[in-house]
């Protein structure tokens, strides 16, 4: 009688026993509910049916690399500290991922799921309402939350993070995504631009999800733009693709802290030029936006036509796209 097992160089067959599948969806849903060992030993029962099934052998791989970081979650007493070291375990897992080859859907979402499941169980036992909230924590509860799957619960925590810290930069961001996630674009297109021009460098880049942003920052990434030059240069490509499209007018008090913060910009990058990769594109940024404020206010043609030339002079290219 022929057996796989003794002659595994022969093709193997198209479709999956139901065996091996039930115990692979027995295995991810374990993972849902945040039980990892629950999870390997349906993994091990289904390996003992097919030693061979691609995804199986995929998925135990992650559950390895997952099972040792859990070892050391489980050594730190500080909620706090032990949600954000899931996170960042996250983002080691995606390197992880990047060198087993071509990504499977289905055990990578069930980890992730997992992994934002952890994170949100830390987070959630500090959260409080009203006044004694923590807009840090809320800020976490809501990423882990958008991890997880629950984009409604998200924007609930980050509008309520929001609330209480209006003008932080990784807030307006994670929000932003949520909103997308949920189909508000509008909104969410106001918010990454408005999060982009407070501080792109306080913006977790690597968490955020909607298609649009992904977009966004793969072009961004294909001009050859990295790291924490990339988050600079995202608003700019954003304004001329028109991924930021929805603004707002500015209040005078708002518009004099931008023409100031636009003169402190030109005044560094005149005199130092070891910052050029991240002035020159905040700075044209910051034109963009002075650009809107005088064409909403109906304000003289030169001024405009100054702050144009002032883009040419600093990036031809991005010029040319943006008069286009």
């Amino acid at each position: 009688m022929y057996n796989k097992k003794q002659f595994s160089g022969y093709p193997r067959p198209m479709t999956r026993s139901t065996g091996v599948e039930t115990l692979l969806t027995e295995a991810y849903d374990s993972l849902s509910a945040l039980r990892l060992e629950a999870a390997q030993a349906s993994f091990q029962s289904a390996l003992e049916e097919d030693f061979e099934d691609d995804e199986l052998l995929y998925a135990m791989k992650c559950a390895g690399w997952w099972s040792d970081s859990m070892d050391r979650v489980a050594g730190i007493p500080d909620a706090f500290e032990a949600g954000e070291y899931v996170i960042a375990r996250w983002r080691a897992f995606r390197l992880f991922l990047a060198k087993l080859g071509p990504a499977r859907d289905r055990p990578v979402s069930a980890f992730k799921q997992f992994a934002f499941g952890v994170a949100l169980e830390k987070f959630g036992g500090l959260a409080a309402d009203g006044e004694n909230a923590d807009p840090e924590v809320m800020l976490r509860l809501g990423k882990a939350s958008k991890g997880h799957g629950d984009y409604e619960a998200a924007v609930g925590h980050l509008e309520a993070a929001a609330k209480l810290k209006r003008d932080d930069a990784a807030i307006l961001a994670e929000l932003a995504d949520a909103y997308a996630l949920i189909d508000e674009q509008r909104a969410s297109k106001a918010l990454f631009r408005e999060a982009f021009y407070i501080n792109p460098q306080r913006v977790d880049v690597e968490l955020l999800e909607s298609s649009a942003f992904a977009r966004l920052a793969a072009k961004v990434s294909e001009l050859g733009k990295e790291g924490i030059e990339a988050a600079e240069w995202i608003p700019v490509i954003g304004e001329l693709l028109g991924v930021f499209s929805v603004k707002r007018e500015l209040k005078p008090v708002e518009a004099g802290k931008l023409k100031q913060s636009v003169y402190e910009l030109e005044t560094e990058l005149q005199s130092d030029g070891s910052r050029r990769a991240i002035l020159v594109p905040r700075l044209i940024n910051r034109y963009f936006w002075l650009i809107d404020h005088y064409m909403n206010r109906k304000e003289d043609k030169s001024k405009i036509d100054e702050l144009l030339l002032k883009i040419k002079l600093l990036d031809p290219f991005v010029y040319k796209q943006y008069i286009a």
